[in-house]
């Protein structure tokens, strides 16, 4: 809440071409980082173009890999402002009543333009691993295809943006409650069919097939995949941040309170973590934290043994 400013904040969806899924299974790491390269470089080359606004605006991009049915299919959602920053001096919104922050059309051309163009530099310096002959198919393929941009309408506000942020910065391919059944052979759950209109629907899939699906979506090992851009990038944010709230008479942020871990479980699941478990009335202490003690004199001595032991 306290990174937000008083202006309207858009809803804008990044989606790459289904043939790409092979490729991006192989290379992960490196094509989703070029999808928040390009996502995050068509909102801002926009946002400075003065016809739309001319200044820097700010943008949370998260990633997401999944369908409602566990197929792979990578996407990222952009939080995007509608105002920006010029010269240290906010810069308001032009379109007050429009329903898109810019037109989907230039979107989408920028967006594949500049995926493309660094897919190419990346398959000539040989960062990706492909036949030449199936790397050119795959960019004439995608090339003549139009990219899906979705430009959704703005939040009703700071509330809805918090609420949005939260409830799918950090969610995994499917949870419980969608999960209607699990027996020895397989799992049945529910999904939203978003090509036959929203409609709710039921699958079926065996154990190893419902695994295969969900372990597409575990990210590489420490691989971000919530980033910001322009005003709201992460060096020296808080201070660009209160600078901007006093240049447009706003107070500064409050410090950001940090709830001890029981209070937050009691607020989200009704549940008391301190509470005795076996009376139910008493209030549990903690002591001391246990921790495994590591003498590196003899774990050097217990590698030195086992080498010379080794056959």
């Amino acid at each position: 809440m306290a990174e937000l400013l008083p202006t309207a904040y858009y809803h804008v969806v990044f989606t790459l071409p289904h043939e790409m899924n092979k490729l991006i299974m192989v290379h992960r790491k490196e094509l989703f980082k070029l999808l928040f390269d390009a996502s995050a470089h068509t909102l801002l080359i926009l946002g400075k173009d003065p016809k739309y606004l001319g200044a820097e605006i700010g943008c949370t991009s998260i990633l997401h890999t999944w369908g409602q049915d566990l197929s792979f299919h990578p996407h990222v959602h952009c939080i995007v402002s509608a105002g920006g920053v010029k010269e240290n001096k906010w810069i308001e919104e032009k379109r007050k009543n429009n329903k898109f922050v810019f037109p989907v059309g230039a979107m989408q051309k920028i967006f594949k333009g500049y995926f493309l163009q660094k897919l190419r530099r990346m398959f000539n310096n040989k960062k990706i691993n492909i036949d030449y002959h199936l790397f050119h198919n795959l960019i004439t393929t995608i090339g003549y295809k139009k990219w899906n941009v979705y430009a959704k309408k703005p939040f009703g506000g700071p509330a809805q943006v918090i609420q949005y942020l939260g409830r799918y910065t950090h969610k995994v391919a499917i949870t419980h409650h969608r999960v209607i059944s699990i027996d020895k052979d397989s799992i049945t759950f529910r999904y939203k069919d978003y090509s036959d209109g929203d409609k709710q629907k039921v699958m079926t899939l065996s154990q190893h097939e419902f695994v295969r699906r969900f372990e597409q979506h575990i990210l590489p090992k420490g691989f971000v995949k919530i980033r910001s851009y322009g005003f709201l990038k992460h060096f020296n944010k808080n201070s660009r941040l209160n600078a901007l709230r006093k240049s447009m008479n706003i107070s500064p942020a409050p410090p950001k309170v940090v709830l001890p871990v029981r209070l937050r479980i009691l607020e989200r699941y009704g549940k008391d973590i301190a509470r005795c478990p076996k009376c139910l009335r008493g209030t549990m202490v903690l002591i001391e934290t246990l921790r495994p003690r590591y003498d590196w004199k003899i774990l050097q001595q217990q590698n030195y043994a086992t080498k010379i032991n080794a056959p």
